[in-house]
């Protein structure tokens, strides 16, 4: 009996171990060695995805729980030394019908608040301003069509020119600045093959096709630098287009406008820097 207690208490400490560890968040808003579950939100539409995880994970971590204790008890008191005389009982309409409808109402109490959630990430409220993003092999190209047409191309910054509070593999040359507290409207196409946007903290990803556009929002809750990756294997350089995006306050992004619709006055797509970079993965 002893035993058996031992082998009940390492399962469970087993696995409440498993669930404490998975809800330790990565704290940082870009990848961090050994991160574990999602970068933490930093907008509306990142909350409500990280809130129907964690509901997701409570359900999951009861079922397989509950799965757990009914195979340790088969393990431990029916098997042929403990229980010699076996039962020959085959059916049991009660037991049947409680198993049919218990997971109809769980995919329901899932189903429910997923399609909200559907709704309301794609449904733009109310834009405020628009992003335009064109993804390139292997570079993004960036249109502020309400701030009278900013565009620019960015490109990941090489290793030889990183410079300090730089990232590797996911800092730019050029970098998309926005709005906290403000409705963005998002519009993603792509010039070559398909390329997908992607920022986990906010908790947009979202695919880049040639000759369509595709639109979704996102409201950025608070200042600071945030990391995204193309999602979409793209070619051989697929790993050299990092996105990097300041939010910053309302005020001091109409102080970007102004002083970006100078630098950017004479924006021109260099053919050389393009090629550069296309050559990057034989280096």
């Amino acid at each position: 009996m002893k035993i058996q207690n031992r082998i009940l208490a390492i399962i469970f400490t087993c696995f409440g171990s498993l669930i404490m560890f998975s809800l330790i968040p990565a704290l940082a808003n870009e990848p961090v060695n050994w991160g574990l579950t999602f970068q933490p939100s930093a907008s509306s539409s990142a909350e409500r995805i990280h809130e129907f995880h964690n509901m997701l994970l409570y359900i999951i971590s009861a079922i397989v729980g509950f799965v757990l204790l009914l195979l340790s008890i088969v393990i431990l008191r029916f098997n042929k030394k403990a229980n010699k005389t076996p039962s020959n009982v085959t059916h049991n309409v009660l037991l049947e019908i409680v198993w049919t409808v218990i997971p109809i109402v769980i995919l329901i109490i899932i189903a429910v608040p997923s399609f909200k959630i559907l709704y309301q990430n794609d449904k733009i409220a109310e834009p405020e301003m628009t992003l335009k993003v064109t993804g390139y092999q292997w570079y993004w190209g960036y249109e502020y069509p309400d701030q009278g047409g900013i565009n620019f191309l960015s490109y990941m910054v090489k290793d030889e020119e990183i410079k300090d509070g730089q990232k590797r593999l996911l800092s730019t040359d050029n970098v998309v600045v926005l709005p906290i507290e403000t409705n963005i409207a998002l519009l993603v196409t792509a010039a070559d093959v398909i390329h997908a946007w992607t920022i986990p903290a906010f908790g947009v990803k979202i695919d880049a096709v040639p000759f369509r556009t595709n639109e979704t929002w996102f409201r950025i809750n608070k200042p600071g630098v945030y990391y995204g990756q193309c999602s979409e294997i793209c070619g051989k350089d697929h790993t050299y287009m990092p996105i990097e995006v300041h939010a910053v306050t309302k005020e001091e992004f109409r102080a970007w406008v102004a002083r970006a619709k100078v630098e950017f006055a004479s924006h021109d797509s260099s053919e050389d820097k393009t090629l550069e970079y296309a050559q990057l993965g034989n280096k």
